[in-house]
């Protein structure tokens, strides 16, 4: 659910849906990057921020996986999409 709200910039909706998520599954590593590219485009800095360290630091490797390179079901746009919400939580290419 964060990820189709996300992609339809309801970025407020993906927040509390990848929130729940977490809740309910706080080990699944790839809710915590959806939630910081939402809080980054919502302008939430300092949460965005924290998401983001969390989501490197549940699984590093998946991150990686995830972020250096687009995978083969995110659209090109998709994937350009996320990247700037999760520059705009902190997240640097270098």
């Amino acid at each position: 659910m964060a990820i189709g709200f996300y992609f339809c910039h309801d970025y407020e909706a993906a927040i509390e849906a990848a929130k729940r998520t977490i809740r309910a599954y706080p080990e699944f590593p790839n809710t915590y990057r959806w939630l910081a590219a939402a809080l980054g485009q919502s302008g939430r800095i300092e949460e965005a921020r924290e998401a983001l360290e969390k989501a490197i630091a549940v699984a590093p490797a998946g991150f990686e996986m995830y972020v250096r390179q687009r995978v083969p079901w995110h659209r090109p746009e998709d994937y350009t999409l996320m990247l700037d919400g999760l520059r705009k939580a902190g997240w640097r290419e270098t």
